[in-house]
């Protein structure tokens, strides 16, 4: 993980969960749960210690594995679930004041946005209080770097803001994304911590779904190709994640306010994996093709504005043999197959190249929607194709204009250079001719960077 030049490192839920997801005192009977159903929120979880039985060990070794992963140069994200509980009647927060943190029905029942059974009420004061001071307590105890809330649409806005505030009293780095989807739940839709309410949560990532379904396709329809599947009439979608999110003239725009906002990215543990997507999408493709859209679909996040994420294993097309929801299949399908890796070294050095490139041209990220606005042009492409340029040493960057074309057309693609100057291969050389009369082809499916050096 460190030698791809990955940043962070998000961990999935690490905090004590159900015993009946996973049982501590039955490791030697195979079982398995990603861990969404919180227990003891502020505990880590015994199941990942070698010794479930001696309470400060999971902790003692939680901690040395953090410090390990920041020897490494390798923040630490950590998944938290504060949206439900794993059991709304059996929790300690019903048995010490029942009915007040978990929000209900009018008819009593309990209010279920999360699709697990129930929400927490984080709107009230002792549930909010509760939540942030979790928060801190991680952050300040075991030395996280970040935080990615699970459901954070059903969270409130205050709560938040709030986390947020106290964060930056710690360390204004420390990193805050989730997942702002738009779901109905027993709390005013204008309160909720959504995609549509991200102008009252400034320094809040959130997950671009609209990106990522544009890109590779809707993860609800496992047929629906996407822009890289050669499915037409997406140009436009996928700008709007090419620009962060922020609103980018009249025709393009989405949640964001600053491109800090949003996260781009085109898998994660739910759902296909990218490259099952794409087996799926593109029956009649062959390995090649597929393998050559997952590249570009991984080169655009890297390129685009705003926080790129990448799932573990993305970068040798990783795959759960078709399985969609794998929380508690068995270890064959969720592990890091590691031979492969080996098979597919050649896309893990794409995906090392992609990292350095992003890391080595900070046009790539740039801090404002107003840099963005003035600094990143759109050109004219074929249908298929979407080309834009970052000018004028956008963001600081050494070269003077990078230009970037993203190209699905199987046969190739051939596009008008802009005038500015004596344009160099930064990647994708392998793909790119260049014509004397300034114009560019692009042989077959992926991406091109180009530079102009001051």
């Amino acid at each position: 993980m460190a030698d791809l030049g990955v940043t962070h490192i998000q961990l999935l839920p690490i905090y004590d969960y159900s015993t009946e997801s996973v049982d501590e005192t039955k490791l030697d009977q195979p079982h398995f749960n990603w861990g969404y159903d919180p227990k003891n929120f502020n505990a880590p979880e015994g199941s990942y210690a070698t010794d479930p039985y001696l309470p400060g060990l999971r902790i003692t070794e939680l901690k040395t594995m953090i410090q390990a992963l920041h020897d490494r140069g390798l923040r630490v994200i950590m998944d938290v679930v504060y949206n439900h509980v794993y059991d709304g009647y059996r929790v300690n927060f019903t048995k010490l004041v029942p009915g007040y943190y978990l929000r209900y029905k009018r008819d009593g029942s309990l209010s279920n946005g999360s699709g697990c059974g129930n929400d927490t009420a984080s709107e009230r004061i002792m549930m909010s209080r509760f939540i942030v001071d979790s928060v801190l307590y991680w952050a300040r105890e075991y030395h996280l770097d970040g935080f990615r809330f699970d459901l954070m649409g059903l969270i409130d806005i205050d709560t938040m803001a709030e986390i947020r505030r106290r964060l930056d009293e710690i360390d204004p780095s420390i990193m805050t994304i989730g997942e702002g989807w738009i779901m109905e739940t027993e709390l005013a839709m204008e309160r909720l911590a959504n995609q549509s309410n991200a102008d009252a949560l400034p320094g809040i990532g959130q997950f671009n779904d609209g990106y990522r379904d544009a890109v590779k396709g809707n993860i609800f329809l496992p047929d629906d190709p996407g822009f890289i599947g050669g499915r037409s009439g997406l140009e436009q979608a996928v700008k709007t994640g090419i620009t962060g999110g922020v609103v980018y003239g009249q025709t393009t725009g989405q949640f964001a306010d600053e491109p800090q906002q949003c996260v781009n990215y085109m898998e994660c543990h739910d759902n296909h994996t990218l490259w099952d997507k794409i087996v799926l999408s593109s029956p009649g493709a062959s390995n090649g093709q597929h393998r050559a859209m997952h590249r570009l679909a991984s080169a655009m996040v890297l390129t685009s504005q705003g926080i790129p994420f990448l799932h573990a294993g993305q970068e040798f097309l990783r795959t759960k043999d078709g399985v969609e929801n794998s929380f508690r299949s068995p270890v064959d399908i969720n592990w890091l197959d590691w031979e492969r890796c080996a098979a597919y070294a050649d896309d893990v050095t794409y995906m090392k190249k992609l990292i350095a490139l992003r890391r080595a041209h900070p046009a790539f990220r740039l801090r404002s929607a107003e840099e963005i606005r003035a600094k990143l042009f759109f050109e004219k492409a074929p249908a298929g194709v979407i080309a834009y340029t970052l000018r004028e040493h956008a963001g600081g960057d050494e070269a003077q204009h990078l230009y970037v074309v993203y190209n699905t057309n199987l046969e190739g693609s051939t596009l008008a250079l802009p005038p500015l100057g004596g344009w160099e291969p930064l990647l994708g050389e392998e793909l790119a001719e260049f014509h004397t009369d300034g114009r560019l082809t692009v042989k077959g499916i992926g991406m091109v960077v180009l530079a102009v050096r001051a």
